[in-house]
C-alpha cells in the first residue's frame, strides 16, 4: 500500500481542537496520557538496535529518536503546565526539536527515555487529576504560534502527540513486518 510522506508523518492526522473541550474530552485525554508510557514500552520492547535506528519515514527520525523526543517534548509540556498554573499567561520557551533529536542523549538506549516518560506521566496524571475545571482555562503564550493556549487545549495536544508518535512507530513495524 502506497503512503505519501504526509500520511507517514501524520498517520492519525494533525491535531483537531474541538470547538468546546468538554469534561469528557479531558477524561479521554488523561486516559491517553496515562496509558501512553506502557503502550510505548510494549511497542518498542522487542526491537533490536538496528530496528530502533530505522527511520519511521524517509528523511524522518529513527524510532530511537522518536522515543527520546517524546521524553523531551512531554517534559517541556509538563513544565509549561506548571508555569501556566503559577503565573499569569507566561510566555513559554520554544525549542528546536530537530536539533534536540541529534544530540548525544538521543542516541542512548531507549530505556532511559521510556523510564523518564513513565515516571513523568505518573506525576503528570496526578497533577491533571488534581486540576479544577477553571485551571484548564489558564493559559500560556506560545511566541512562535503568536497565541495563548489553554491547558485544556494543551492536554489535548499532548494526548494527540502521544498517539501520533505511537502510530508512526507502529505503522513502521507493520510496514517492515516486525509487528
Amino acid at each position: 500500500m502506497f503512503m505519501n510522506i504526509e500520511q507517514l508523518q501524520y498517520p492519525i492526522g494533525k491535531f483537531a481542537k474541538p470547538a468546546i473541550i468538554t469534561a469528557a474530552h479531558l477524561a479521554q485525554y488523561r486516559n491517553t496520557l496515562e496509558t501512553f508510557p506502557e503502550a510505548l514500552q510494549k511497542t518498542v520492547a522487542s526491537l533490536s538496535d538496528s530496528q530502533l535506528d530505522t527511520p519511521y519515514r524517509p528523511d524522518g527520525w529513527t524510532i530511537r529518536q522518536v522515543v527520546h523526543h517524546c521524553a523531551d517534548s512531554h517534559l517541556n509540556s509538563f513544565i509549561r503546565f506548571k508555569l501556566a498554573l503559577t503565573e499569569e499567561n507566561p510566555t513559554i520557551k520554544p525549542y528546536f526539536e530537530d536539533r534536540w533529536a541529534v544530540l548525544a542523549d538521543s542516541m542512548m538506549p531507549v530505556e532511559i527515555s521510556l523510564q523518564l516518560v513513565d515516571l513523568l506521566h505518573k506525576k503528570w496524571i496526578v497533577f491533571l487529576k488534581s486540576m479544577q475545571p477553571a485551571d484548564f482555562e489558564r493559559t500560556f503564550f506560545h511566541p512562535e504560534q503568536k497565541k495563548s493556549i489553554t491547558l485544556a487545549e494543551a492536554t489535548g495536544i499532548y494526548a494527540w502527540h502521544s498517539e501520533h508518535h505511537l502510530a508512526q512507530i507502529t505503522n513502521l513495524l507493520i510496514r517492515q513486518g516486525w509487528a
